[in-house]
């Protein structure tokens, strides 16, 4: 009938047809790279639940340390620093046998971060001098000592200076020149000593270095040619995590397009073999693929995601100004340490001038500007943090909280956590022995807390130090593994398939061409 129109028939299924196809086309081929990289972080990952990367805990450092003794008639008027220089730390030790004082001057640019990774200006307390760049034989005897200290048992074997290696990629800009002490033990423990201020700044043996090969350094993308450009090396891990998560998402959403119900009703996969593994696993583990490659992503704080000045700014605030006087007259007045003394650290809280004497297995001593102990009270942190936002609680907590606790790495207790009443709910953890803030907890914080930390690790409340964190783990760990390895393996498979193809095709081509060429001039 004239001006009746015949109804058309949907395209939608023809659509969704070529979609899925396109949508199986680049999950196949981006599994080729990307698929053997998750396999890669997968086996890597089961290194990375047993050994971590090589680092020297502040803890060790400060174990490695020898006692602390001060020159008759110290010579801190000789110093040369301003009376009114501003300070964002300050500390006394030992380096080759001589007391060294340790300063980061404050500086007011608004970067309250860098005084987090700033190289100490470093003094010979003896003569008031900067320190001269260690000699190898002070090298060596602050390596002897420090192999003493720590229980490496053997000599210094050989001292060598060293461009960035592997195990220095994040120190050796900071701390140049820089030497590795090789030590004749059988652990093959190696220190890197900065050359200019004779500091141990890494620590490492043959079961680290073995290991870390086979786990960190693979897993964090780490070699050293990519890690010594931070900038190349972050965007590197950003966008291969993100086409990660792409190659997941697509695969899940391929896996149950392509189920079928088969003739009894039941419903399952259509393929055989080694694609049958890849598609049932892929649908029941695929999730546990994208928790993980997408917390790995969250672990670099894409964009900007994560970042937070919390901790430098709340530390700044809760210790108040502090001046090159204030710590010459502390310690001035310090006429004795504690016994077992290797460090003196600068502790101010709340503007009031403080010390910290801290022995070699950690114990603490606070001591006040006059030099006489000083235990920190409830009411010396409460004064403090009023400077700051109003504080809903505070609390001292004799263990670990959500946000505060031990995981690799053990965490000093106990600590004041005081809760503020600003719009991001700050939470700080304050060291209930030296007064210094050990953790700021943001908004921002917390969300990386349970976006990165929880579901990349399992590092959940109940299952942290539990043995049933690695019954659980391990199992899915494995089965991802499988779901990567199949898929990267089947695309391997199919390229080399393809390769075949088009070689066979251009071999028939060419014989035509020549065939024809052949025939034309005859």
């Amino acid at each position: 009938m004239h001006g009746v129109t015949k109804p058309v028939a949907a395209p939608r299924p023809r659509s969704r047809g070529r979609l899925l196809w396109a949508l199986l086309v680049l999950h196949r081929w981006t599994g080729v790279i990307v698929g053997t990289l998750m396999t890669l972080w997968c086996l890597t990952g089961f290194v990375m639940l047993y050994v971590d990367y090589p680092r020297l805990l502040p803890a060790e450092q400060v174990r490695g340390l020898s006692p602390l003794h001060l020159p008759a008639g110290g010579s801190l008027a000789r110093i040369a620093l301003p009376p009114d220089t501003g300070l964002a730390s300050a500390r006394l030790e030992m380096a080759a046998g001589k007391p060294v004082l340790r300063v980061v001057p404050e500086k007011n640019d608004g970067r309250a971060i860098w005084q987090m990774r700033a190289t100490p200006q470093s003094y010979d307390l003896g003569s008031g001098a900067l320190l001269a760049p260690l000699s190898r034989e002070d090298l060596g005897k602050v390596g002897a000592q420090f192999g003493r200290n720590v229980g490496i048992d053997g000599p210094v074997a050989a001292i060598t200076p060293i461009s960035v290696d592997q195990w220095t990629v994040q120190a050796f800009a900071a701390n140049r020149p820089l030497y590795r002490i090789d030590y004749a033990d059988a652990a093959g423990s190696a220190a890197y000593i900065a050359g200019q201020t004779g500091e141990v700044v890494q620590r490492t043996t043959r079961f680290e270095r073995f290991w870390g090969w086979l786990g960190a350094v693979p897993h964090w993308l780490y070699p050293t040619v990519l890690r010594q450009n931070p900038a190349a090396w972050s965007q590197v891990v950003i966008w291969t995590s993100l086409i990660g998560c792409f190659l997941t998402l697509t695969g899940i959403w391929v896996g149950i397009s392509r189920l079928r119900r088969g003739k009894d009703g039941t419903i399952g996969s259509p393929y055989r073999g080694l694609w049958w593994w890849h598609h049932m696993a892929g649908l029941v583990f695929g999730v546990f693929a994208l928790t993980w490659v997408g917390s790995g992503l969250f672990s670099m704080s894409p964009w900007g995601l994560f970042d937070s000045d919390a901790g430098p700014v709340e530390r700044q605030r809760l210790a108040g100004p502090m001046c090159w006087t204030d710590m010459r007259a502390a310690l001035a007045n310090m006429n004795q340490f504690p016994i077992d003394t290797v460090r003196v650290e600068s502790a101010p809280l709340g503007g009031k001038m403080a010390l910290v004497a801290i022995a070699a297995d950690g114990r603490m001593v606070r001591l006040n500007s006059s030099g006489r102990p000083a235990v920190l009270t409830r009411a010396d942190v409460a004064a403090a943090l009023r400077s700051g936002p109003r504080v809903v609680s505070l609390d001292l907590l004799s263990e670990g909280d959500s946000y505060y606790y031990a995981h690799k790495e053990p965490v000093r207790l106990p600590v004041w956590r005081a809760v503020l009443a600003d719009p991001q709910a700050t939470r700080l953890y304050i060291d209930a022995a030296s007064g210094a803030l050990l953790r700021a907890v943001d908004g921002t914080g917390r969300a990386e807390r349970w976006l990165w930390n929880a579901p990349h690790s399992f590092d959940l409340p109940g299952l942290r130090q539990s043995r049933l964190r690695y019954i659980i783990i391990l199992p899915l760990l494995a089965a991802v593994t499988l779901v990567c390895g199949t898929g990267a393996w089947m695309g391997m498979r199919k390229l080399a398939r393809d390769l075949w193809r088009i070689r066979r095709r251009i071999r028939r081509l060419s014989r035509r061409s020549f065939f024809l060429r052949s025939r034309s001039q005859s």
